[in-house]
């Protein structure tokens, strides 16, 4: 069961009910007792925003929370098994001060890929659902109004005795610059999440990424949509790994922990490949080929996020895979000593300018070649974006140096399975991009992305969750056997952003 006076009552504006004071002044007696029968009979009608109901069990949850205004979720599977695919019916309660502030049905299922594998600390999707499984619409925090959300976890391997994001705010971080920057990204946040009476720790609840008004915003395209006007747009294209909800994979929950030739298991039915390899070279070998064959590592292929793959129609397919591939066609040929540019006929060069610049800056080492999305609206040019998983990134990911170009991924690593496409590099050597990159990376540096701002944010979120005992709980559930120094991986970060963001100052400057 869903509570619709959620929609109406923001994270930090819900406030427990409070008796009301009235400040008498000197009145005829009369006047005082028509105004308390009138505040009596008020008091009888029902509100329409409803109070928070107190948390039953007085606040007694896995752990004690203490009087932490961080948000508490509480998921109930009624002792079913949580599946990677499909999603099964559960109960989800929100408190936020303790007191309970949304309950609803959901489906909910593990997510990732590689995350899931390796990580004892599993993210999870979730879809609000009314009493008879079916899709509603909700609105968490403020945020608008969906369906579909995801509670991410950070990396975690108990018998490896690592932690990828010490911080918790790798994610947190990085798409609240990118929205500051004037483009969308996931709204998220802290929550502390409990699954069957079992504390799990700090998650990032955020949005997931589809076509939205209020997410990735296109136009919605149809099967019926073929004509020339409408079959422009609306797409949304990943390059990524395939995995489960790709391939419709049906197996039992054990598959899912070292089914890794299905992160490569590429077919026509979901993504078509590009015509020309990672060094912009034409491909002389036949597509779809079998999972990480000897030369997978030259191969670029684009996931059908929208329309999905079983919605998307064959006219569809071939209109977007032309536009791709006389995008690519373009940028190889175009002479960058002229002042002719076709390749900007199909781009929108600001939004590959914005989003080169944030994984530059947040180092992301999966940037560019993974978890990567572009868009394309009805008759307007492809767009990149938004950015997504920056788990491995920043001052603890490897591969890339703290003064080394992420788009030069492939000058550092030999085969990886998924290496950078042709595209930025080859963008790089164009003046015309360099320029509007300079520019950009100017203003950005004069206020929304100068080090005092960024600093301040990783000071100001650390605040949050330390000062709410956050930190202590979580690293109290994984425990690693060696004491976390959180202030000092907040150091690390803090160094790392000054330090990377003056190398890009120096690089960009000489452009």
């Amino acid at each position: 069961m869903s509570f619709t006076f959620f929609k109406k009552i923001p994270i930090f504006g819900i406030q427990s009910s409070k008796p009301l004071t009235m400040k008498l002044r000197t009145k005829q007696t009369t006047q005082f007792l028509f105004l308390f029968v009138l505040l009596l009979i008020s008091s009888c009608k029902k509100d329409p925003v409803v109070p928070p109901n107190p948390n039953p069990d007085g606040g007694s949850f896995a752990v004690d929370i203490g009087d932490s205004e961080i948000p508490y979720l509480v998921v109930d599977t009624k002792g079913d098994q949580i599946l990677n695919e499909p999603k099964i019916p559960a109960e989800l309660h929100l408190y936020i001060d303790k007191a309970e502030v949304l309950s609803t049905n959901i489906g909910i299922e593990y997510r990732g890929s590689t995350s899931y594998r390796i990580s004892n600390k599993k993210s999870y999707g979730i879809e609000t659902w009314d009493a008879d499984g079916n899709d509603i619409d909700l609105s968490f925090f403020g945020f608008p109004e969906e369906e579909d959300w995801i509670i991410n976890g950070h990396i975690v391997n108990l018998q490896d005795k690592y932690i990828f994001d010490r911080t918790l705010m790798y994610h947190y971080l990085g798409y609240q610059l990118f929205r500051d920057m004037g483009r969308y990204a996931s709204r998220s946040k802290f929550v502390e999440l409990e699954i069957n009476g079992s504390y799990q720790g700090v998650y990032v609840f955020m949005e997931k990424l589809k076509r939205d008004n209020n997410r990735i915003d296109i136009k919605s395209l149809k099967p019926t949509d073929e004509d020339p006007d409408k079959i422009t747009g609306g797409y949304i294209l990943k390059i990524d790994k395939t995995a489960g909800g790709d391939l419709a994979i049906d197996q039992p929950l054990d598959y899912f922990d070292n089914n890794w030739q299905d992160d490569a298991r590429y077919t026509p039915d979901i993504s078509f490949r590009s015509r020309y390899d990672i060094n912009g070279q034409p491909i002389d070998f036949e597509p779809y080929g079998p999972p990480y064959h000897s030369n997978q590592y030259l191969e670029t292929y684009f996931l059908y996020e929208y329309p999905a793959a079983d919605e998307i129609t064959t006219a569809q397919k071939d209109y977007i895979q032309d536009y791709i591939d006389q995008f690519e066609t373009a940028l190889l040929t175009d002479d960058f000593n002229t002042d002719t540019r076709t390749y900007l006929n199909y781009i929108d060069l600001s939004s590959f300018v914005d989003f080169f610049i944030i994984n530059e800056l947040c180092r992301n080492v999966d940037g560019y070649r993974l978890s990567t999305y572009m868009y394309k609206d009805r008759g307007e040019k492809l767009k990149m974006g938004p950015i997504w998983d920056l788990n491995i990134g920043y001052d603890t990911g490897d591969r890339i140096p703290w003064d080394g170009w992420v788009i030069n991924y492939n000058q550092y690593v030999s085969n990886d399975a998924w290496m950078l496409p042709f595209w930025w590099p080859r963008l790089m050597e164009d003046p015309q991009f360099r320029s509007a990159l300079k520019d950009r990376w100017n203003e950005l540096r004069a206020g929304t992305l100068s080090t005092s701002r960024i600093l301040g944010i990783v000071d100001q979120t650390a605040g949050y969750l330390k000062d709410n005992g956050a930190i202590s709980r979580n690293y109290t559930k994984w425990d690693i056997g060696t004491p976390v120094d959180y202030d000092g991986a907040i150091e690390s970060l803090k160094n790392f952003l000054q330090v990377r963001t003056q190398w890009m100052d120096e690089q960009i400057g000489s452009f």
